[in-house]
């Protein structure tokens, strides 16, 4: 029967067609499928002895007098340093992504560690880091300590970065600039030989003794 015909007789009897939505839920529930999570291949094996292999990244959020900002990084285990990082006003996929693409050439098969936030199961981020020929690790849901060694640089930076009388966005990426200068190149640490991030990495670099690193996490 010819749609009008049908129309017609629905106008003349007064009959009303019930119109099946579209669930929310099932879309919803496809986006998280396209998601994935990896093992904690890590497994907190942070005592690493070879630069450019294993790598922990996460997001943390500055407030600044009346706005807020979100900073991404990536930082070398072994060496303490950061490698990569990017700071934005907001949290599109691109504030990690281009983090990682702004990374040094790393070792073959070498690790990055992450939480299972949003970001580090997107498909785009997955496809980046398998370009990178990188390994995906994730941290067990909801155990900030699996990632403890960008937590405790993170807290370090809040610390000694005087964030929040920034009044832009553009001073406040001025100032974390500085500070990622200053904590890979002057900040010595305790733990790495009281020497700054860079400085231990070549230290690392030219030890004849250096270890496999990610191997001994597999």
């Amino acid at each position: 029967m010819n749609h009008k015909k049908i129309q017609r007789i629905m106008r003349k009897y007064g009959l009303v067609t019930k119109v099946r939505k579209r669930n929310p839920y099932k879309a919803i529930m496809q986006k998280r499928l396209e998601h994935r999570v990896f093992p904690n291949t890590l497994d907190r094996a942070f005592d690493q002895t070879v630069p450019f292999t294993v790598f922990c990244t996460d997001i943390t959020y500055i407030p600044f007098q009346s706005a807020f900002a979100y900073l991404s990084v990536v930082k070398d285990i072994a060496s303490g340093e950061v490698v990569a990082w990017n700071l934005s006003d907001g949290l599109e996929e691109t504030l990690v992504l281009d983090t990682i693409r702004n990374m040094p050439r790393v070792s073959d098969d070498a690790m990055i560690h992450s939480d299972q936030g949003f970001h580090y199961t997107n498909p785009q981020y997955i496809a980046a880091v398998e370009a990178l020929e990188m390994v995906q690790s994730m941290s067990g849901k909801g155990s900030c300590i699996d990632n403890a060694p960008i937590e405790s640089f993170f807290g370090h930076m809040k610390d000694e970065l005087d964030y929040k009388s920034c009044t832009s966005i553009e001073e406040l990426r001025s100032k974390v600039s500085e500070y990622m200068q200053y904590y890979n190149c002057e900040r010595k640490q305790w733990t790495r030989n009281k020497m700054a991030p860079i400085e231990y990495r070549d230290h690392l670099l030219t030890k004849p003794s250096v270890g496999v690193g990610f191997e001994s996490v597999r």
